[in-house]
Protein backbone atom coordinates (compact mmCIF):
# COMPACT_ATOMS: atom_id res chain seq x y z
CA UNK A 1 0.00 0.00 0.00
CA UNK A 2 1.04 3.50 -1.15
CA UNK A 3 2.08 5.65 1.51
CA UNK A 4 -0.29 8.00 0.83
CA UNK A 5 -3.13 6.00 1.63
CA UNK A 6 -3.20 6.25 5.04
CA UNK A 7 -6.50 8.00 5.55
CA UNK A 8 -5.96 8.25 9.44
CA UNK A 9 -3.11 10.25 9.22
CA UNK A 10 -4.41 12.64 6.42
CA UNK A 11 -7.70 13.46 8.05
CA UNK A 12 -6.36 13.24 11.56
CA UNK A 13 -7.68 16.86 12.02
CA UNK A 14 -10.93 16.82 10.95
CA UNK A 15 -14.34 15.36 12.93
CA UNK A 16 -16.46 13.20 11.34
CA UNK A 17 -19.17 15.31 10.33
CA UNK A 18 -16.53 17.90 9.02
CA UNK A 19 -15.43 14.58 6.37
CA UNK A 20 -19.27 14.39 5.71
CA UNK A 21 -19.49 17.74 4.22
CA UNK A 22 -15.96 17.59 2.28
CA UNK A 23 -17.25 14.22 0.85
CA UNK A 24 -21.00 16.61 -0.23
CA UNK A 25 -18.88 18.84 -1.55
CA UNK A 26 -16.48 16.54 -3.69
CA UNK A 27 -19.35 15.14 -5.01
CA UNK A 28 -20.59 18.28 -6.34
CA UNK A 29 -17.60 19.76 -7.74
CA UNK A 30 -17.15 16.20 -9.32
CA UNK A 31 -20.15 17.39 -11.87
CA UNK A 32 -18.79 19.50 -14.29
CA UNK A 33 -22.58 20.69 -14.78
CA UNK A 34 -22.89 21.84 -11.03
CA UNK A 35 -19.27 23.74 -11.11
CA UNK A 36 -20.10 25.60 -14.39
CA UNK A 37 -23.13 26.67 -12.68
CA UNK A 38 -21.86 27.87 -9.47
CA UNK A 39 -19.63 29.75 -11.44
CA UNK A 40 -21.78 31.70 -13.66
CA UNK A 41 -24.58 31.78 -10.55
CA UNK A 42 -22.29 32.93 -7.57
CA UNK A 43 -20.79 36.19 -7.96
CA UNK A 44 -24.38 37.41 -7.96
CA UNK A 45 -25.76 34.66 -5.43
CA UNK A 46 -23.61 35.77 -3.07
CA UNK A 47 -25.71 38.78 -2.41
CA UNK A 48 -29.12 37.00 -1.66
CA UNK A 49 -29.75 37.05 2.31
CA UNK A 50 -28.28 33.51 3.69
CA UNK A 51 -26.02 32.18 0.54
CA UNK A 52 -22.76 34.07 1.99
CA UNK A 53 -23.19 31.78 5.40
CA UNK A 54 -24.12 28.70 3.57
CA UNK A 55 -20.92 29.45 1.43
CA UNK A 56 -18.64 30.57 4.13
CA UNK A 57 -19.70 27.17 6.32
CA UNK A 58 -19.10 24.98 3.55
CA UNK A 59 -16.86 25.18 0.39
CA UNK A 60 -14.54 28.41 1.89
CA UNK A 61 -14.35 26.64 5.42
CA UNK A 62 -12.64 23.60 3.21
CA UNK A 63 -10.79 25.60 0.98
CA UNK A 64 -9.89 29.16 3.35
CA UNK A 65 -8.49 29.74 6.35
CA UNK A 66 -10.78 32.59 7.02
CA UNK A 67 -11.81 36.01 6.03
CA UNK A 68 -8.76 38.01 7.90
CA UNK A 69 -5.11 36.65 8.96
CA UNK A 70 -6.25 36.34 12.57
CA UNK A 71 -9.36 34.17 11.97
CA UNK A 72 -6.61 32.31 9.74
CA UNK A 73 -4.54 31.46 12.62
CA UNK A 74 -6.59 28.52 14.01
CA UNK A 75 -5.95 26.84 10.95
CA UNK A 76 -2.78 27.58 11.07
CA UNK A 77 -2.21 26.34 14.68
CA UNK A 78 -3.95 23.39 13.42
CA UNK A 79 -1.66 22.30 10.89
CA UNK A 80 1.21 23.08 12.57
CA UNK A 81 -0.19 20.75 15.23
CA UNK A 82 0.97 18.22 12.39
CA UNK A 83 4.03 19.44 11.60
CA UNK A 84 2.50 20.95 8.36
CA UNK A 85 3.92 24.76 7.67
CA UNK A 86 1.34 27.94 5.87
CA UNK A 87 1.54 29.96 3.58
CA UNK A 88 -1.12 32.63 4.04
CA UNK A 89 -2.43 33.60 0.45
CA UNK A 90 -4.37 36.67 0.13
CA UNK A 91 -6.88 35.31 -2.38
CA UNK A 92 -8.93 38.84 -3.47
CA UNK A 93 -8.36 38.53 -7.11
CA UNK A 94 -9.97 40.75 -9.95
CA UNK A 95 -9.79 43.77 -9.03
CA UNK A 96 -8.73 46.46 -11.39
CA UNK A 97 -7.77 49.95 -9.92
CA UNK A 98 -4.93 51.43 -7.92
CA UNK A 99 -6.98 51.64 -4.72
CA UNK A 100 -6.79 48.16 -4.85
CA UNK A 101 -3.80 47.12 -5.93
CA UNK A 102 -2.37 49.18 -2.94
CA UNK A 103 -4.57 47.48 -0.65
CA UNK A 104 -3.24 44.16 -1.67
CA UNK A 105 0.38 45.35 -1.60
CA UNK A 106 -0.35 46.50 2.07
CA UNK A 107 -2.07 43.15 2.98
CA UNK A 108 1.11 41.64 1.84
CA UNK A 109 3.36 43.37 3.97
CA UNK A 110 0.99 42.66 7.05
CA UNK A 111 1.87 39.11 6.13
CA UNK A 112 5.37 39.60 5.78
CA UNK A 113 5.30 40.93 9.72
CA UNK A 114 3.14 37.52 10.33
CA UNK A 115 5.93 35.41 9.30
CA UNK A 116 8.84 37.11 10.22
CA UNK A 117 10.62 34.85 12.65
CA UNK A 118 7.19 32.72 12.94
CA UNK A 119 7.94 29.21 11.98
CA UNK A 120 4.28 28.16 11.39
CA UNK A 121 4.75 30.54 8.09
CA UNK A 122 7.95 29.72 6.36
CA UNK A 123 6.63 31.38 3.05
CA UNK A 124 4.79 34.37 2.18
CA UNK A 125 3.28 34.51 -1.40
CA UNK A 126 1.63 36.94 -3.68
CA UNK A 127 0.34 37.05 -7.33
CA UNK A 128 1.38 39.61 -9.73
CA UNK A 129 -2.30 40.56 -10.99
CA UNK A 130 -2.80 41.28 -7.28
CA UNK A 131 -0.27 44.20 -7.21
CA UNK A 132 -1.30 45.51 -10.77
CA UNK A 133 -3.35 44.96 -13.96
CA UNK A 134 -2.77 42.16 -16.76
CA UNK A 135 -2.92 44.34 -19.30
CA UNK A 136 -0.17 46.39 -18.37
CA UNK A 137 1.96 43.08 -17.86
CA UNK A 138 1.06 42.01 -21.50
CA UNK A 139 1.37 45.28 -22.64
CA UNK A 140 5.41 45.89 -21.00
CA UNK A 141 5.83 42.03 -21.60
CA UNK A 142 5.31 42.42 -25.58
CA UNK A 143 7.68 45.34 -25.32
CA UNK A 144 4.64 48.05 -26.12
CA UNK A 145 5.29 51.51 -25.39
CA UNK A 146 3.42 52.73 -22.64
CA UNK A 147 1.17 55.99 -22.15
CA UNK A 148 1.80 58.65 -19.22
CA UNK A 149 -0.39 57.11 -17.32
CA UNK A 150 0.22 53.21 -17.96
CA UNK A 151 3.71 54.10 -17.20
CA UNK A 152 2.38 55.59 -13.79
CA UNK A 153 0.87 52.20 -13.33
CA UNK A 154 3.75 50.07 -14.01
CA UNK A 155 6.58 52.54 -12.00
CA UNK A 156 3.80 51.46 -8.96
CA UNK A 157 3.69 47.76 -9.76
CA UNK A 158 7.51 47.90 -9.69
CA UNK A 159 7.57 49.67 -6.33
CA UNK A 160 5.10 47.02 -4.76
CA UNK A 161 6.83 44.13 -6.20
CA UNK A 162 10.46 45.66 -5.19
CA UNK A 163 9.02 47.06 -1.29
CA UNK A 164 7.63 43.28 -0.88
CA UNK A 165 10.74 41.88 -1.55
CA UNK A 166 13.15 44.31 0.14
CA UNK A 167 10.91 43.67 3.97
CA UNK A 168 11.08 40.00 3.11
CA UNK A 169 15.17 40.42 2.79
CA UNK A 170 15.41 42.65 5.89
CA UNK A 171 13.08 39.89 8.03
CA UNK A 172 14.81 37.00 6.18
CA UNK A 173 11.58 35.59 5.21
CA UNK A 174 11.01 34.00 1.62
CA UNK A 175 8.53 35.29 -0.77
CA UNK A 176 7.36 33.21 -3.67
CA UNK A 177 5.92 35.26 -6.84
CA UNK A 178 2.82 33.25 -8.10
CA UNK A 179 3.05 32.74 -11.87
CA UNK A 180 0.27 34.16 -14.13
CA UNK A 181 -1.18 33.35 -18.20
CA UNK A 182 1.85 33.25 -20.25
CA UNK A 183 0.63 36.01 -22.35
CA UNK A 184 1.75 38.11 -18.89
CA UNK A 185 4.37 36.37 -17.84
CA UNK A 186 7.61 37.78 -19.68
CA UNK A 187 6.89 41.06 -17.44
CA UNK A 188 6.39 39.27 -13.98
CA UNK A 189 9.53 37.19 -14.76
CA UNK A 190 11.43 39.63 -15.87
CA UNK A 191 10.83 41.41 -12.26
CA UNK A 192 11.09 38.42 -10.52
CA UNK A 193 15.06 37.65 -12.34
CA UNK A 194 15.78 41.71 -11.47
CA UNK A 195 14.65 41.08 -7.46
CA UNK A 196 16.68 37.59 -7.37
CA UNK A 197 19.78 39.28 -8.63
CA UNK A 198 18.95 42.06 -5.80
CA UNK A 199 18.47 40.59 -2.98
CA UNK A 200 19.23 36.13 -3.27
CA UNK A 201 23.04 37.25 -2.93
CA UNK A 202 23.26 35.03 0.47
CA UNK A 203 20.07 32.73 -0.31
CA UNK A 204 16.99 32.15 -1.69
CA UNK A 205 14.67 35.09 -0.44
CA UNK A 206 13.01 35.57 -3.52
CA UNK A 207 11.23 32.59 -5.07
CA UNK A 208 9.63 32.22 -8.58
CA UNK A 209 6.95 30.14 -10.48
CA UNK A 210 7.61 27.77 -13.23
CA UNK A 211 4.80 26.13 -14.78
CA UNK A 212 5.79 23.16 -16.48
CA UNK A 213 2.35 22.39 -18.43
CA UNK A 214 4.51 25.51 -21.00
CA UNK A 215 6.75 23.41 -23.56
CA UNK A 216 9.51 26.59 -22.91
CA UNK A 217 9.62 26.31 -19.08
CA UNK A 218 12.54 23.47 -18.62
CA UNK A 219 14.83 25.42 -21.02
CA UNK A 220 13.99 28.66 -19.13
CA UNK A 221 15.05 27.15 -15.88
CA UNK A 222 18.60 25.93 -17.26
CA UNK A 223 19.12 29.28 -18.99
CA UNK A 224 18.25 30.90 -14.54
CA UNK A 225 20.39 28.86 -13.33
CA UNK A 226 23.45 29.98 -15.76
CA UNK A 227 22.72 33.46 -15.22
CA UNK A 228 22.78 32.97 -11.64
CA UNK A 229 25.88 30.39 -11.60
CA UNK A 230 27.69 33.07 -13.86
CA UNK A 231 26.53 36.33 -11.42
CA UNK A 232 26.61 34.70 -8.30
CA UNK A 233 23.51 34.87 -6.91
CA UNK A 234 20.87 32.12 -5.52
CA UNK A 235 17.54 31.21 -7.37
CA UNK A 236 14.43 29.52 -6.34
CA UNK A 237 11.26 28.06 -8.26
CA UNK A 238 7.68 26.67 -7.00
CA UNK A 239 7.50 23.88 -9.63
CA UNK A 240 3.79 23.26 -10.44
CA UNK A 241 2.33 21.74 -13.74
CA UNK A 242 -0.19 24.59 -14.28
CA UNK A 243 -4.40 24.10 -15.24
CA UNK A 244 -6.41 25.83 -17.83
CA UNK A 245 -4.71 24.42 -21.08
CA UNK A 246 -7.80 25.52 -22.62
CA UNK A 247 -7.95 28.67 -22.28
CA UNK A 248 -4.18 29.00 -23.48
CA UNK A 249 -4.80 26.97 -26.65
CA UNK A 250 -7.94 28.78 -27.36
CA UNK A 251 -6.34 32.11 -26.83
CA UNK A 252 -3.11 31.09 -29.15
CA UNK A 253 -5.60 30.14 -32.40
CA UNK A 254 -7.59 33.47 -31.50
CA UNK A 255 -4.34 35.86 -32.46
CA UNK A 256 -2.61 33.29 -34.44
CA UNK A 257 0.31 32.84 -32.12
CA UNK A 258 1.91 29.47 -31.45
CA UNK A 259 0.10 27.81 -28.27
CA UNK A 260 2.94 27.88 -25.23
CA UNK A 261 1.45 24.46 -23.95
CA UNK A 262 2.43 21.45 -24.01
CA UNK A 263 0.64 18.92 -26.66
CA UNK A 264 -0.49 16.51 -23.99
CA UNK A 265 -0.20 15.59 -20.16
CA UNK A 266 2.42 12.76 -20.22
CA UNK A 267 4.75 16.12 -21.33
CA UNK A 268 4.44 18.02 -19.02
CA UNK A 269 5.25 15.38 -16.34
CA UNK A 270 8.09 14.51 -18.22
CA UNK A 271 8.98 18.00 -18.30
CA UNK A 272 8.24 18.38 -14.55
CA UNK A 273 10.07 15.42 -13.49
CA UNK A 274 13.07 16.80 -15.21
CA UNK A 275 12.91 20.25 -13.70
CA UNK A 276 12.90 18.17 -10.45
CA UNK A 277 15.86 16.10 -11.58
CA UNK A 278 17.83 19.30 -12.73
CA UNK A 279 17.44 20.96 -9.33
CA UNK A 280 18.46 18.48 -7.60
CA UNK A 281 21.66 18.43 -9.33
CA UNK A 282 22.11 22.08 -8.69
CA UNK A 283 20.53 21.97 -5.17
CA UNK A 284 23.82 24.14 -3.71
CA UNK A 285 22.30 27.00 -6.35
CA UNK A 286 18.39 26.31 -6.50
CA UNK A 287 15.92 26.05 -4.03
CA UNK A 288 12.61 23.88 -4.73
CA UNK A 289 9.29 23.83 -3.70
CA UNK A 290 7.49 20.91 -5.41
CA UNK A 291 4.19 22.25 -5.16
CA UNK A 292 2.19 19.24 -6.65
CA UNK A 293 -0.92 16.52 -5.72
CA UNK A 294 0.77 14.38 -7.71
CA UNK A 295 1.56 11.15 -5.59
CA UNK A 296 4.19 10.32 -8.11
CA UNK A 297 6.29 13.22 -8.27
CA UNK A 298 6.27 13.59 -4.44
CA UNK A 299 7.58 10.51 -4.49
CA UNK A 300 10.16 11.13 -6.75
CA UNK A 301 11.34 14.25 -4.90
CA UNK A 302 11.32 11.68 -1.60
CA UNK A 303 13.91 9.46 -3.74
CA UNK A 304 15.49 12.68 -4.13
CA UNK A 305 16.66 13.75 -1.15
CA UNK A 306 17.40 9.80 -0.02
CA UNK A 307 19.17 9.07 -3.04
CA UNK A 308 21.41 12.20 -2.23
CA UNK A 309 22.08 11.43 1.53
CA UNK A 310 19.93 14.75 2.80
CA UNK A 311 17.90 14.95 5.59
CA UNK A 312 14.34 15.12 4.85
CA UNK A 313 14.35 18.90 6.52
CA UNK A 314 17.09 19.97 4.68
CA UNK A 315 16.24 23.92 4.49
CA UNK A 316 15.68 24.47 0.61
CA UNK A 317 13.53 21.66 -0.72
CA UNK A 318 9.82 21.85 0.18
CA UNK A 319 6.44 20.29 -0.55
CA UNK A 320 3.44 22.40 -1.08
CA UNK A 321 -0.45 21.62 -1.59
CA UNK A 322 -3.31 23.63 -1.32
CA UNK A 323 -5.60 23.70 1.61
CA UNK A 324 -8.38 21.31 1.37
CA UNK A 325 -7.24 19.46 -1.01
CA UNK A 326 -4.33 16.29 -0.91
CA UNK A 327 -4.39 15.98 2.93
CA UNK A 328 -3.41 12.36 1.96
CA UNK A 329 -0.06 13.90 1.05
CA UNK A 330 0.75 16.96 2.98
CA UNK A 331 -0.28 15.41 6.49
CA UNK A 332 1.68 11.72 5.88
CA UNK A 333 5.54 14.23 4.49
CA UNK A 334 4.88 16.15 7.43
CA UNK A 335 4.56 13.05 9.98
CA UNK A 336 7.31 11.57 8.38
CA UNK A 337 9.47 14.83 8.63
CA UNK A 338 9.83 16.42 5.40
CA UNK A 339 9.40 20.46 4.67
CA UNK A 340 5.75 20.73 3.69
CA UNK A 341 3.50 23.57 3.59
CA UNK A 342 0.32 24.28 2.85
CA UNK A 343 -1.30 27.43 1.14
CA UNK A 344 -3.52 29.24 3.33
CA UNK A 345 -6.36 31.35 1.54
CA UNK A 346 -8.07 34.28 2.99
CA UNK A 347 -10.03 37.19 2.57
CA UNK A 348 -13.39 38.58 2.28
CA UNK A 349 -16.11 35.50 1.45
CA UNK A 350 -17.48 37.63 -1.85
CA UNK A 351 -13.93 38.89 -2.70
CA UNK A 352 -12.22 34.90 -2.50
CA UNK A 353 -14.95 34.01 -4.64
CA UNK A 354 -13.02 33.65 -8.19
CA UNK A 355 -10.61 31.93 -5.94
CA UNK A 356 -13.04 29.27 -4.75
CA UNK A 357 -14.60 28.90 -8.41
CA UNK A 358 -10.87 28.48 -9.72
CA UNK A 359 -10.39 25.84 -7.20
CA UNK A 360 -13.43 23.97 -8.50
CA UNK A 361 -12.71 24.24 -11.99
CA UNK A 362 -9.19 22.74 -11.43
CA UNK A 363 -10.68 19.68 -9.24
CA UNK A 364 -13.15 19.00 -11.89
CA UNK A 365 -9.74 19.41 -15.39
CA UNK A 366 -7.61 17.49 -13.44
CA UNK A 367 -8.20 13.93 -14.29
CA UNK A 368 -9.41 12.16 -11.07
CA UNK A 369 -8.45 14.85 -8.44
CA UNK A 370 -12.28 14.83 -7.38
CA UNK A 371 -12.64 11.38 -7.61
CA UNK A 372 -9.54 10.65 -5.26
CA UNK A 373 -10.42 13.02 -2.65
CA UNK A 374 -13.96 11.32 -2.64
CA UNK A 375 -12.52 7.95 -2.37
CA UNK A 376 -10.18 8.82 0.24
CA UNK A 377 -12.72 10.86 2.41
CA UNK A 378 -14.98 7.79 2.07
CA UNK A 379 -12.10 4.96 3.09
CA UNK A 380 -11.56 7.18 6.35
CA UNK A 381 -15.67 7.17 6.59
CA UNK A 382 -15.68 3.98 6.68
CA UNK A 383 -12.50 3.02 8.70
CA UNK A 384 -13.96 5.29 11.69
CA UNK A 385 -16.76 3.10 11.26
CA UNK A 386 -15.37 -0.24 11.93
CA UNK A 387 -13.32 1.01 14.70
CA UNK A 388 -16.13 2.03 16.61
Amino acid sequence: MSIFENTEVAFKLKSNNELRKAHAMFVAVDKNWLTDFGAWSLPWAIHIPGVKSLIKNTVFAHFCGGETRKESMLTIDKLYSQNVKSILDYSVEGKEDEAEYENCFNEIMAVIDDATGNPKIPFVVFKPTGFGSIKIFTKVGAGETLNEKEQKQWDNIRRRFDEVCKKSYENDVTIMIDAEHSWMQDAADDLAVELMEKYNKKRCIVVNTLQMYRHDRLAYLKEQYAKAEKENYFIGYKVVRGAYMEIERERAVENGYESPIQPDKASTDRDYNAAIEFIFQHRDRISLFAGTHNELSCKLVMDKIKSNNLEKDVHNIWFGQLLGMSDNISFVLGSKGYNVAKYVPYGPVKDVMPYLIRRAQENTSVAGQSSRELGLIQKELERRKLEK
